[in-house]
């Protein structure tokens, strides 16, 4: 008897090239207050082609100051574990972003960019949140990579989950120029120890955190 055939040979979100709104936000982005993100600003999961739920909620604004990141994840029963030191293995959010939107490259340009947000991972009992700028393995050439203290972030605990904001100021995109390139090559991974992986198409089965040509494009929309 012939062997049945695999329930799929590609994840579905191979077969498409996504391309993703990320909307104008008017004022400061950081400061004394963190700029509100509604549900307009929400940047969807694809990887609910494949069958794989979402429960995280991750919006994005632009302006020339950078790029705002709130996240929302819920349905947890314990605490996020971060560590400063494993921050790959660590809750939180990872994001891609190519400058330059070029994805018809397997390996990184001096414009790809990667940094992490961590609910905790420092500070006492490691319960203060942290923002580190990441190398990309296997780029040609590494994009300048900024101080610690570039990179903002701020993170409150829920009774399921919880929240966390982080800004990427422009001078810590390489390459940023929304109106010479107002398309950015864009990944995300939201890890957590007790719901998995939440990605904007595939997922780390595939080398996302070093191919630029797995990555979908977020268009940068006044």
């Amino acid at each position: 008897m012939p062997s049945e055939a695999p329930d799929r040979l590609l994840a579905a979100p191979m077969l498409f090239r996504f391309a993703v709104p990320c909307l104008y936000c008017k004022g400061p982005l950081w400061g004394k207050r963190v700029a509100d993100l509604g549900e307009e600003y929400r940047i969807a999961s694809f990887a609910e082609l494949d069958d794989v739920p979402s429960w995280a909620d991750l919006r994005i604004g632009w302006n020339e100051q950078g790029l705002l990141l709130r996240l929302d994840v819920a349905g947890k029963d314990s605490a996020p574990w971060c560590r400063e030191s494993r921050h790959e293995d660590s809750d939180g959010l990872t994001v891609w972003i190519d400058t330059r939107d070029t994805q018809t490259v397997h390996r990184a340009t001096r414009f790809c960019n990667s940094f992490c947000f961590l609910p905790g991972g420092t500070g006492a009992k490691f319960g203060e949140p942290l923002a580190l700028p990441l190398k990309i393995h296997r780029a040609k050439e590494d994009a300048p990579l900024v101080g610690i203290q570039e990179l903002k972030v701020a993170s409150k605990r829920t009774a399921a989950g919880y929240h966390l904001a982080g800004f990427i100021p422009a001078e810590a995109l390489h390459g940023f120029d929304p109106e010479e390139h107002p398309r950015l090559g864009f990944a995300y991974l939201v890890r957590d120890r007790e719901l998995g992986e939440q990605t904007l198409s595939v997922g780390s089965e595939f080398p996302i955190a070093s191919d630029p040509s797995l990555w979908s494009s977020l268009e940068l929309v006044r």
